[in-house]
């Protein structure tokens, strides 16, 4: 759980902590863009809540913070997408599985042949 000062931030303070906020280390995995810099994300944080670094807020917690602020956070450098609600299955795999429910469907498909086959079985052992 990310403390109380940490998860009170508004983006307004993020932002205006980001204007004056200097990094000289290897970029974190974990990072967000504020006003077209890219800045380590819970360093950031840490320092716009006015706490010190070893706080119990871990990166994944920074990162919902951002997030959930409207900001950019990224990963090695490439932004995170947020997965749409429903998949979209690759055309070829929606090809398959039209085949695949064709085949379980109709008078000869998969679905009647096994029934029938439990129905003999049935019928053969009572």
């Amino acid at each position: 759980m990310a403390s109380s000062r940490v998860s009170s931030l508004t983006k307004e303070d993020i932002t205006a902590t980001a204007k004056s906020f200097r990094w000289s280390r290897q970029m974190p995995k974990w990072s967000v863009i504020v006003d077209g810099r890219e800045l380590p994300a819970r360093p950031l944080v840490l320092q716009a809540a006015g706490v010190a670094p070893n706080d119990p807020t871990n990166s994944h917690q920074a990162i919902a913070i951002l997030k959930e602020r409207g900001f950019d956070v990224r990963y090695q450098g490439k932004t995170l997408q947020e997965e749409p609600q429903e998949a979209k299955a690759h055309p070829d795999l929606e090809d398959l599985l039209r085949k695949v429910r064709g085949c379980l469907k109709g008078p000869h498909s998969l679905l009647e042949d096994r029934e029938r086959e439990h129905r003999i079985e049935k019928d053969r052992l009572g």
